[in-house]
């Protein structure tokens, strides 16, 4: 495979924060690279720096001649009054354009992006992105605010077509179904993994299992060598000089080893009584606009509730109302006694840039009470949310999206809630913050009530859902967000030929209609080498998934399966659109 892009020792540094030393990777035609990395850890930094928008201190970044690089950022800007449609690339090709933004869910093509959400607007980026046509394409968190639907599109596109991928994205589900290699940035350094998401967490936890048994060696050998150090006589110290080197950067090593910290959420929880949170007939508009119509639930002790549907259908609304920073228009709530909520919300924290990051949790509380019944001071709280004693000290502005995120969700857990409501926790905690908070969330005594878009997320935190259907209509959906999207998938397809008989069941008013209407016989037999072809597909592309996340395949037969099972997902797409044009006759 051609080599597309280059890095050596790569070194990148704010001051005595070193974020890169030594960084190399190479990336080749055709590969699909989710790169993966704690928050804080250099990864935008990264995709900055490869795309020209930022500098570096050394080493040398090199792209092969001609080749046309496109990159979506993380917050994309535009200057006011932007059109979308001039925001994918100009007018030159408004079909090509139309047809992305449409299948991203943009249908209002020529407004301008002051008047457009942040999910709209990261839409419309992925859609100046791909419009590019490029041999190389660099996505940061490319599904951020994204609804499952556009999400799952977008994964088909990135598989079925060839173009080599960067990608950075917290999607588990998405890494493990489009990305070819893993590249986890730690240490400042590169460690490759080729193979899908699944394949790189179990070769990850063999070198981490390795790591920990050197690490134990290397401290039996370290106690040793400390004692000849403190008993060495001077008069045999040049001879020692090399025993006294190795001394060193065995201690050095040790010393990077130990900072290699997981974050902890080990906050106690505070009681909760048999009375949490009822809602009776509970109405709530916003002009026509319907959230809820006659509402009524009571949450259940230690109730863990995922919520789901399309953006602007209430869900937000629906939180708030719970936080009673929204008042129903009808209706009664009742909250008990002893509820004490914590609210994650897509806003964030208001932090004052100019605070230092020990600053925004002693405003809270000095100390904090741990699951065990401990207290500890805020500095070593802050330490179990990964911010040693040199950053605490440092100012907020310094800090990355994500580490502001987490800093957020420290000053929530702090205050002990027992009823813990998080709105799109996802979009910027990393994925180790996050299995992190899946377990804590699964070990919570009290209730948990979840908005997300991430499958992965929903799938291990919530026990049963609420579908907003949108007009005021909720569904209490009784399992896992898996389980909701194959039945939801299934129920589109019912209505699909539910409307298709329903269609052929009316009588028509003339022949002519009938006649213009009916199959041929050649439509006939092609309907019924479609239904063939696609049970064939199906089958080769559930085939084609579990060889590709079996983990035993060499680069080459990855690389080459991924492609396939690409071109199969296009030819599904392509022959499913027209067996509904055909069924519409039939």
């Amino acid at each position: 495979m051609e080599s597309y892009l280059q890095i050596d020792s790569l070194v990148k540094s704010y001051g005595d924060h070193v974020l890169l030393d030594g960084f190399t990777l190479n990336i080749s035609e055709g590969e699909k690279i989710g790169l993966i990395a704690r928050n804080g850890m250099g990864k935008s930094t990264l995709l900055d720096i490869i795309a020209g928008k930022e500098d570096y201190n050394s080493g040398t970044i090199v792209f092969r001649k001609d080749l046309k690089v496109s990159y979506l950022e993380q917050n994309p800007v535009w200057p006011n009054g932007t059109a979308v449609i001039d925001a994918c690339g100009g007018r030159s090709d408004v079909v090509a354009a139309r047809q992305i933004l449409t299948r991203l869910g943009i249908n209002d093509h020529y407004t301008t992006i002051d008047n457009m959400s942040g999910g709209q607007l990261k839409r419309v980026a992925i859609a100046a992105a791909l419009m590019s046509k490029p041999d190389f394409l660099i996505l940061d968190e490319p599904t951020n605010h994204l609804d499952i639907e556009v999400t799952e599109w977008l994964e088909r596109y990135l598989s079925s077509n060839r173009l080599t991928l960067l990608l950075v994205t917290h999607d588990r589900y998405m890494l493990d179904r489009v990305c070819t290699r893993i590249v986890e940035l730690e240490d400042c350094r590169a460690y490759s993994y080729d193979g899908s998401y699944s394949y790189y967490l179990e070769k990850r936890q063999e070198r981490l299992d390795a790591e920990a048994s050197q690490r134990s060696s290397d401290e039996n050998l370290y106690r040793r060598e400390l004692e000849w150090m403190r008993r060495m006589p001077s008069a045999r110290a040049t001879k020692a000089r090399y025993r006294k080197e190795s001394f060193h950067e065995l201690e050095e090593r040790l010393r990077v080893h130990r900072n290699q910290l997981q974050v902890k959420f080990d906050v106690k929880a505070s009681y909760i009584g048999n009375k949490i949170f009822e809602m009776h007939g509970v109405g709530k508009r916003f002009g026509d606009r319907v959230i809820l119509d006659c509402f009524d639930y009571t949450f259940a002790r230690y109730e863990k509730l995922g919520i789901v549907g399309n953006n602007g259908v209430g869900k937000s609304t629906f939180l708030k109302l719970i936080t009673g920073d929204v008042q129903p228009d009808v209706g009664i709530i009742e909250r008990g006694a002893t509820l004490r909520i914590g609210y994650y919300s897509q806003q964030g924290m208001d932090f004052n840039p100019s605070d230092r990051v020990i600053d925004a949790v002693t405003a809270i509380a000095d100390h904090i009470v741990l699951d065990d019944g401990r207290h500890i001071p805020a500095s070593q709280f802050l330490q179990k949310f990964l911010f040693p004693p040199t950053i605490q000290h440092s100012y907020i502005s310094r800090l990355s999206g994500g580490e502001r995120r987490r800093l957020y969700l420290c000053t929530i857990l702090m205050r002990c809630p027992n009823f813990l409501i998080l709105d799109e926790p996802t979009n910027d905690l990393d994925i180790a913050t996050l299995q992190v908070l899946e377990e804590y969330i699964s070990e919570f005594k009290g209730c948990v009530v979840a908005v997300s878009h991430d499958r992965c997320f929903m799938d291990k935190v919530a026990g049963h859902l609420f579908v907003f259907e949108g007009d005021g209509k909720i569904t209490d959906f009784p399992s896992s967000y898996s389980d909701w999207l194959e039945w939801n998938e299934l129920k589109k397809l019912q209505d699909t030929r539910q409307t298709t008989m329903e269609r052929t069941s009316q009588p028509r008013k003339t022949i002519r209609c009938v006649n213009a209407n009916k199959l041929t016989y050649r439509e006939k037999c092609e309907m019924e080498q479609i239904e063939s072809e696609l049970e064939s597909l199906e089958s080769e592309r559930a085939a084609l998934e579990a060889e590709m996340n079996s983990g035993s395949l060499q680069y080459e037969e990855l690389s080459a399966k991924s492609v396939r099972v690409g071109q199969v997902i296009s030819r599904i797409d392509e022959i499913t659109m027209r067996w509904l044009e055909l069924s519409e006759k039939n």
